[in-house]
């Protein structure tokens, strides 16, 4: 991570970080920038270099905000019309906790509104391209932040994963990114989505950037009850000195419906993890097909109940037209929703009715214990599991936009994690031959998160 001292300005490392975003504006991976004011900040961040004081470890460095994440600077958009020009009364934990350590955010990153969708297509304010493709998807919800940490604009990103939001657009760029254990990182001022699977998460180049990103973020909160007491340690074990772990190969998402290129990666990851000296071997998880219903049950049901608050009255958008209160509620949310956000209401106020909750709400809830188990199970033997993080590279734009199955299909390696609120990790695999990126996912028990880096790590110093 280069950080500002006497000789590296924090001035010109934020104006590097400006001119690049400009250079790549085409690719969209912001809705907004904070230039005057991260410029004012490095400014700051040089005088007290000067005199001598303590700056953090994170001085000067430009990042990326996920436009779900309340800060006090710019407006916190979620990419939805419904909070179109809302200014923040609140700064987010994590983002108090980064800046209190010197580091700068200069823009706030494209996203799905509401962070629902896999693929940046659903933000009101138009799509993020794949850094690696113009004609591909940078992925989602995170994918401008994604983008933004591929292109070499910021050195990291922050981002939200709830299903998947983090790894899969760190897949489709050729980064790392890293939903962690749930309760890690306090959900206090970011835009709630699925409240028992929200997780906060970065994107960086490696291993140790994101670390030390983690480690800073990490820790309770007693703005929220579900964070965890800290667990995180400054340092990351050496990757070559790290005691050598037993890895499962997931087989159920190598074969039917995995792009063959995709399997190919990850089986070479493997290999190269076979190399560091970790022993691998395949293992099934048969009840792993069945995550993907859980999650399209049991996220919907929670989105419905999040996005309640936006009525109108409180705050955001409000209908100029209505003739009563009902109207007043009925006009705001068909104008300040995009399709997936109603797509989602919908489905979820339809498994929490009364007719149906025991029929898919709470059996959902009950086969997501049983996912829980066999997690608990299988890490009775295996130290850590490796799968793909999706079935195939980024897809062109467009190209599922219009069949809301298919686009969900990208979530079904990503979600059982989440669903168990397990640590996963996307890390590079490799290429395809066209040239895409392929991430291969690491999963771990709760709060080993350190433990998949570390793995990481070992395969980075083969390099």
């Amino acid at each position: 991570m280069i950080t500002a001292n006497k000789d590296i300005k924090a001035v010109d490392l934020v104006r590097e970080a400006l001119e690049k975003a400009k250079e790549f504006e085409e690719y969209h991976c912001f809705i907004s920038m904070n230039e005057a004011r991260a410029l004012e900040h490095a400014r700051e961040i040089d005088e007290r270099i000067a005199r001598g004081e303590n700056v953090g470890r994170l001085a000067g460095v430009p990042y990326a905000l996920k436009d779900n994440y309340l800060s006090h600077e710019g407006e916190t958009t979620a990419a939805a019309r419904m909070l179109d020009d809302f200014p923040s009364p609140i700064t987010a934990t994590a983002v108090a906790k980064l800046e209190a350590e010197g580091a700068i955010m200069i823009g706030r990153a494209n996203l799905d509104a509401y962070a629902h969708g896999s693929s940046t297509e659903n933000s009101y304010f138009g799509v993020t391209h794949n850094a690696h493709d113009m004609e591909r998807v940078a992925g989602g919800s995170s994918g401008g932040s994604a983008a933004a940490v591929a292109l070499g604009i910021v050195q990291f990103a922050l981002g939200s994963d709830t299903g998947g939001s983090i790894r899969q657009p760190a897949s489709y760029n050729g980064v790392y990114g890293i939903k962690p254990t749930f309760g890690t990182v306090s959900r206090y001022g970011v835009v709630a989505m699925a409240s028992s699977t929200d997780t906060m998460g970065c994107f960086t180049n490696n291993a140790d950037d994101m670390n030390l990103i983690m480690s800073i973020m990490s820790g309770k909160d007693a703005k929220d009850s579900t964070t965890l007491d800290d667990f995180w340690q400054e340092k990351l074990e050496d990757g070559k000195q790290a005691e050598k772990k037993k890895i499962g190969l997931i087989s159920d998402f190598l074969g039917d419906g995995v792009d063959p290129e995709v399997a190919k990666n990850v089986r070479d990851y493997a290999k190269k993890l076979e190399k560091a000296g970790y022993a691998v071997e395949e293992v099934s998880m048969p009840i792993l097909k069945y995550g993907l219903a859980i999650y399209y049950v049991v996220q919907p049901a929670e989105v419905a109940s999040n996005l309640s608050r936006y009525d109108g009255i409180r705050y955001g958008h409000r209908a100029a037209e209505f003739d009563d209160l009902d109207g007043l509620y009925a006009n705001t949310r068909n104008e300040g929703f995009m399709p997936e956000n109603k797509r989602r209401i919908m489905i979820g106020n339809f498994v929490l009715s009364s007719g149906f909750f025991d029929a898919y709400y709470l059996k959902a809830q009950k086969a997501r214990t049983l996912l829980i188990n066999a997690y608990n199970e299988v890490f009775e033997k295996y130290d850590a599991l490796l799968c793909p993080v999706a079935p195939a590279p980024a897809f062109k734009i467009g190209e599922k936009v219009n069949d809301p199955l298919a686009m969900y299909m990208e979530d079904v390696m990503s979600v059982p994690p989440s669903m168990a609120g397990l640590p996963a990790i996307s890390v590079p695999a490799g290429k395809t031959k066209a040239g895409l990126p392929v991430g291969a996912q690491l999963i771990g028990q709760r709060q080993s998160d350190q433990m998949l880096l570390s793995i990481a790590k070992s395969v980075e110093e083969q390099a």
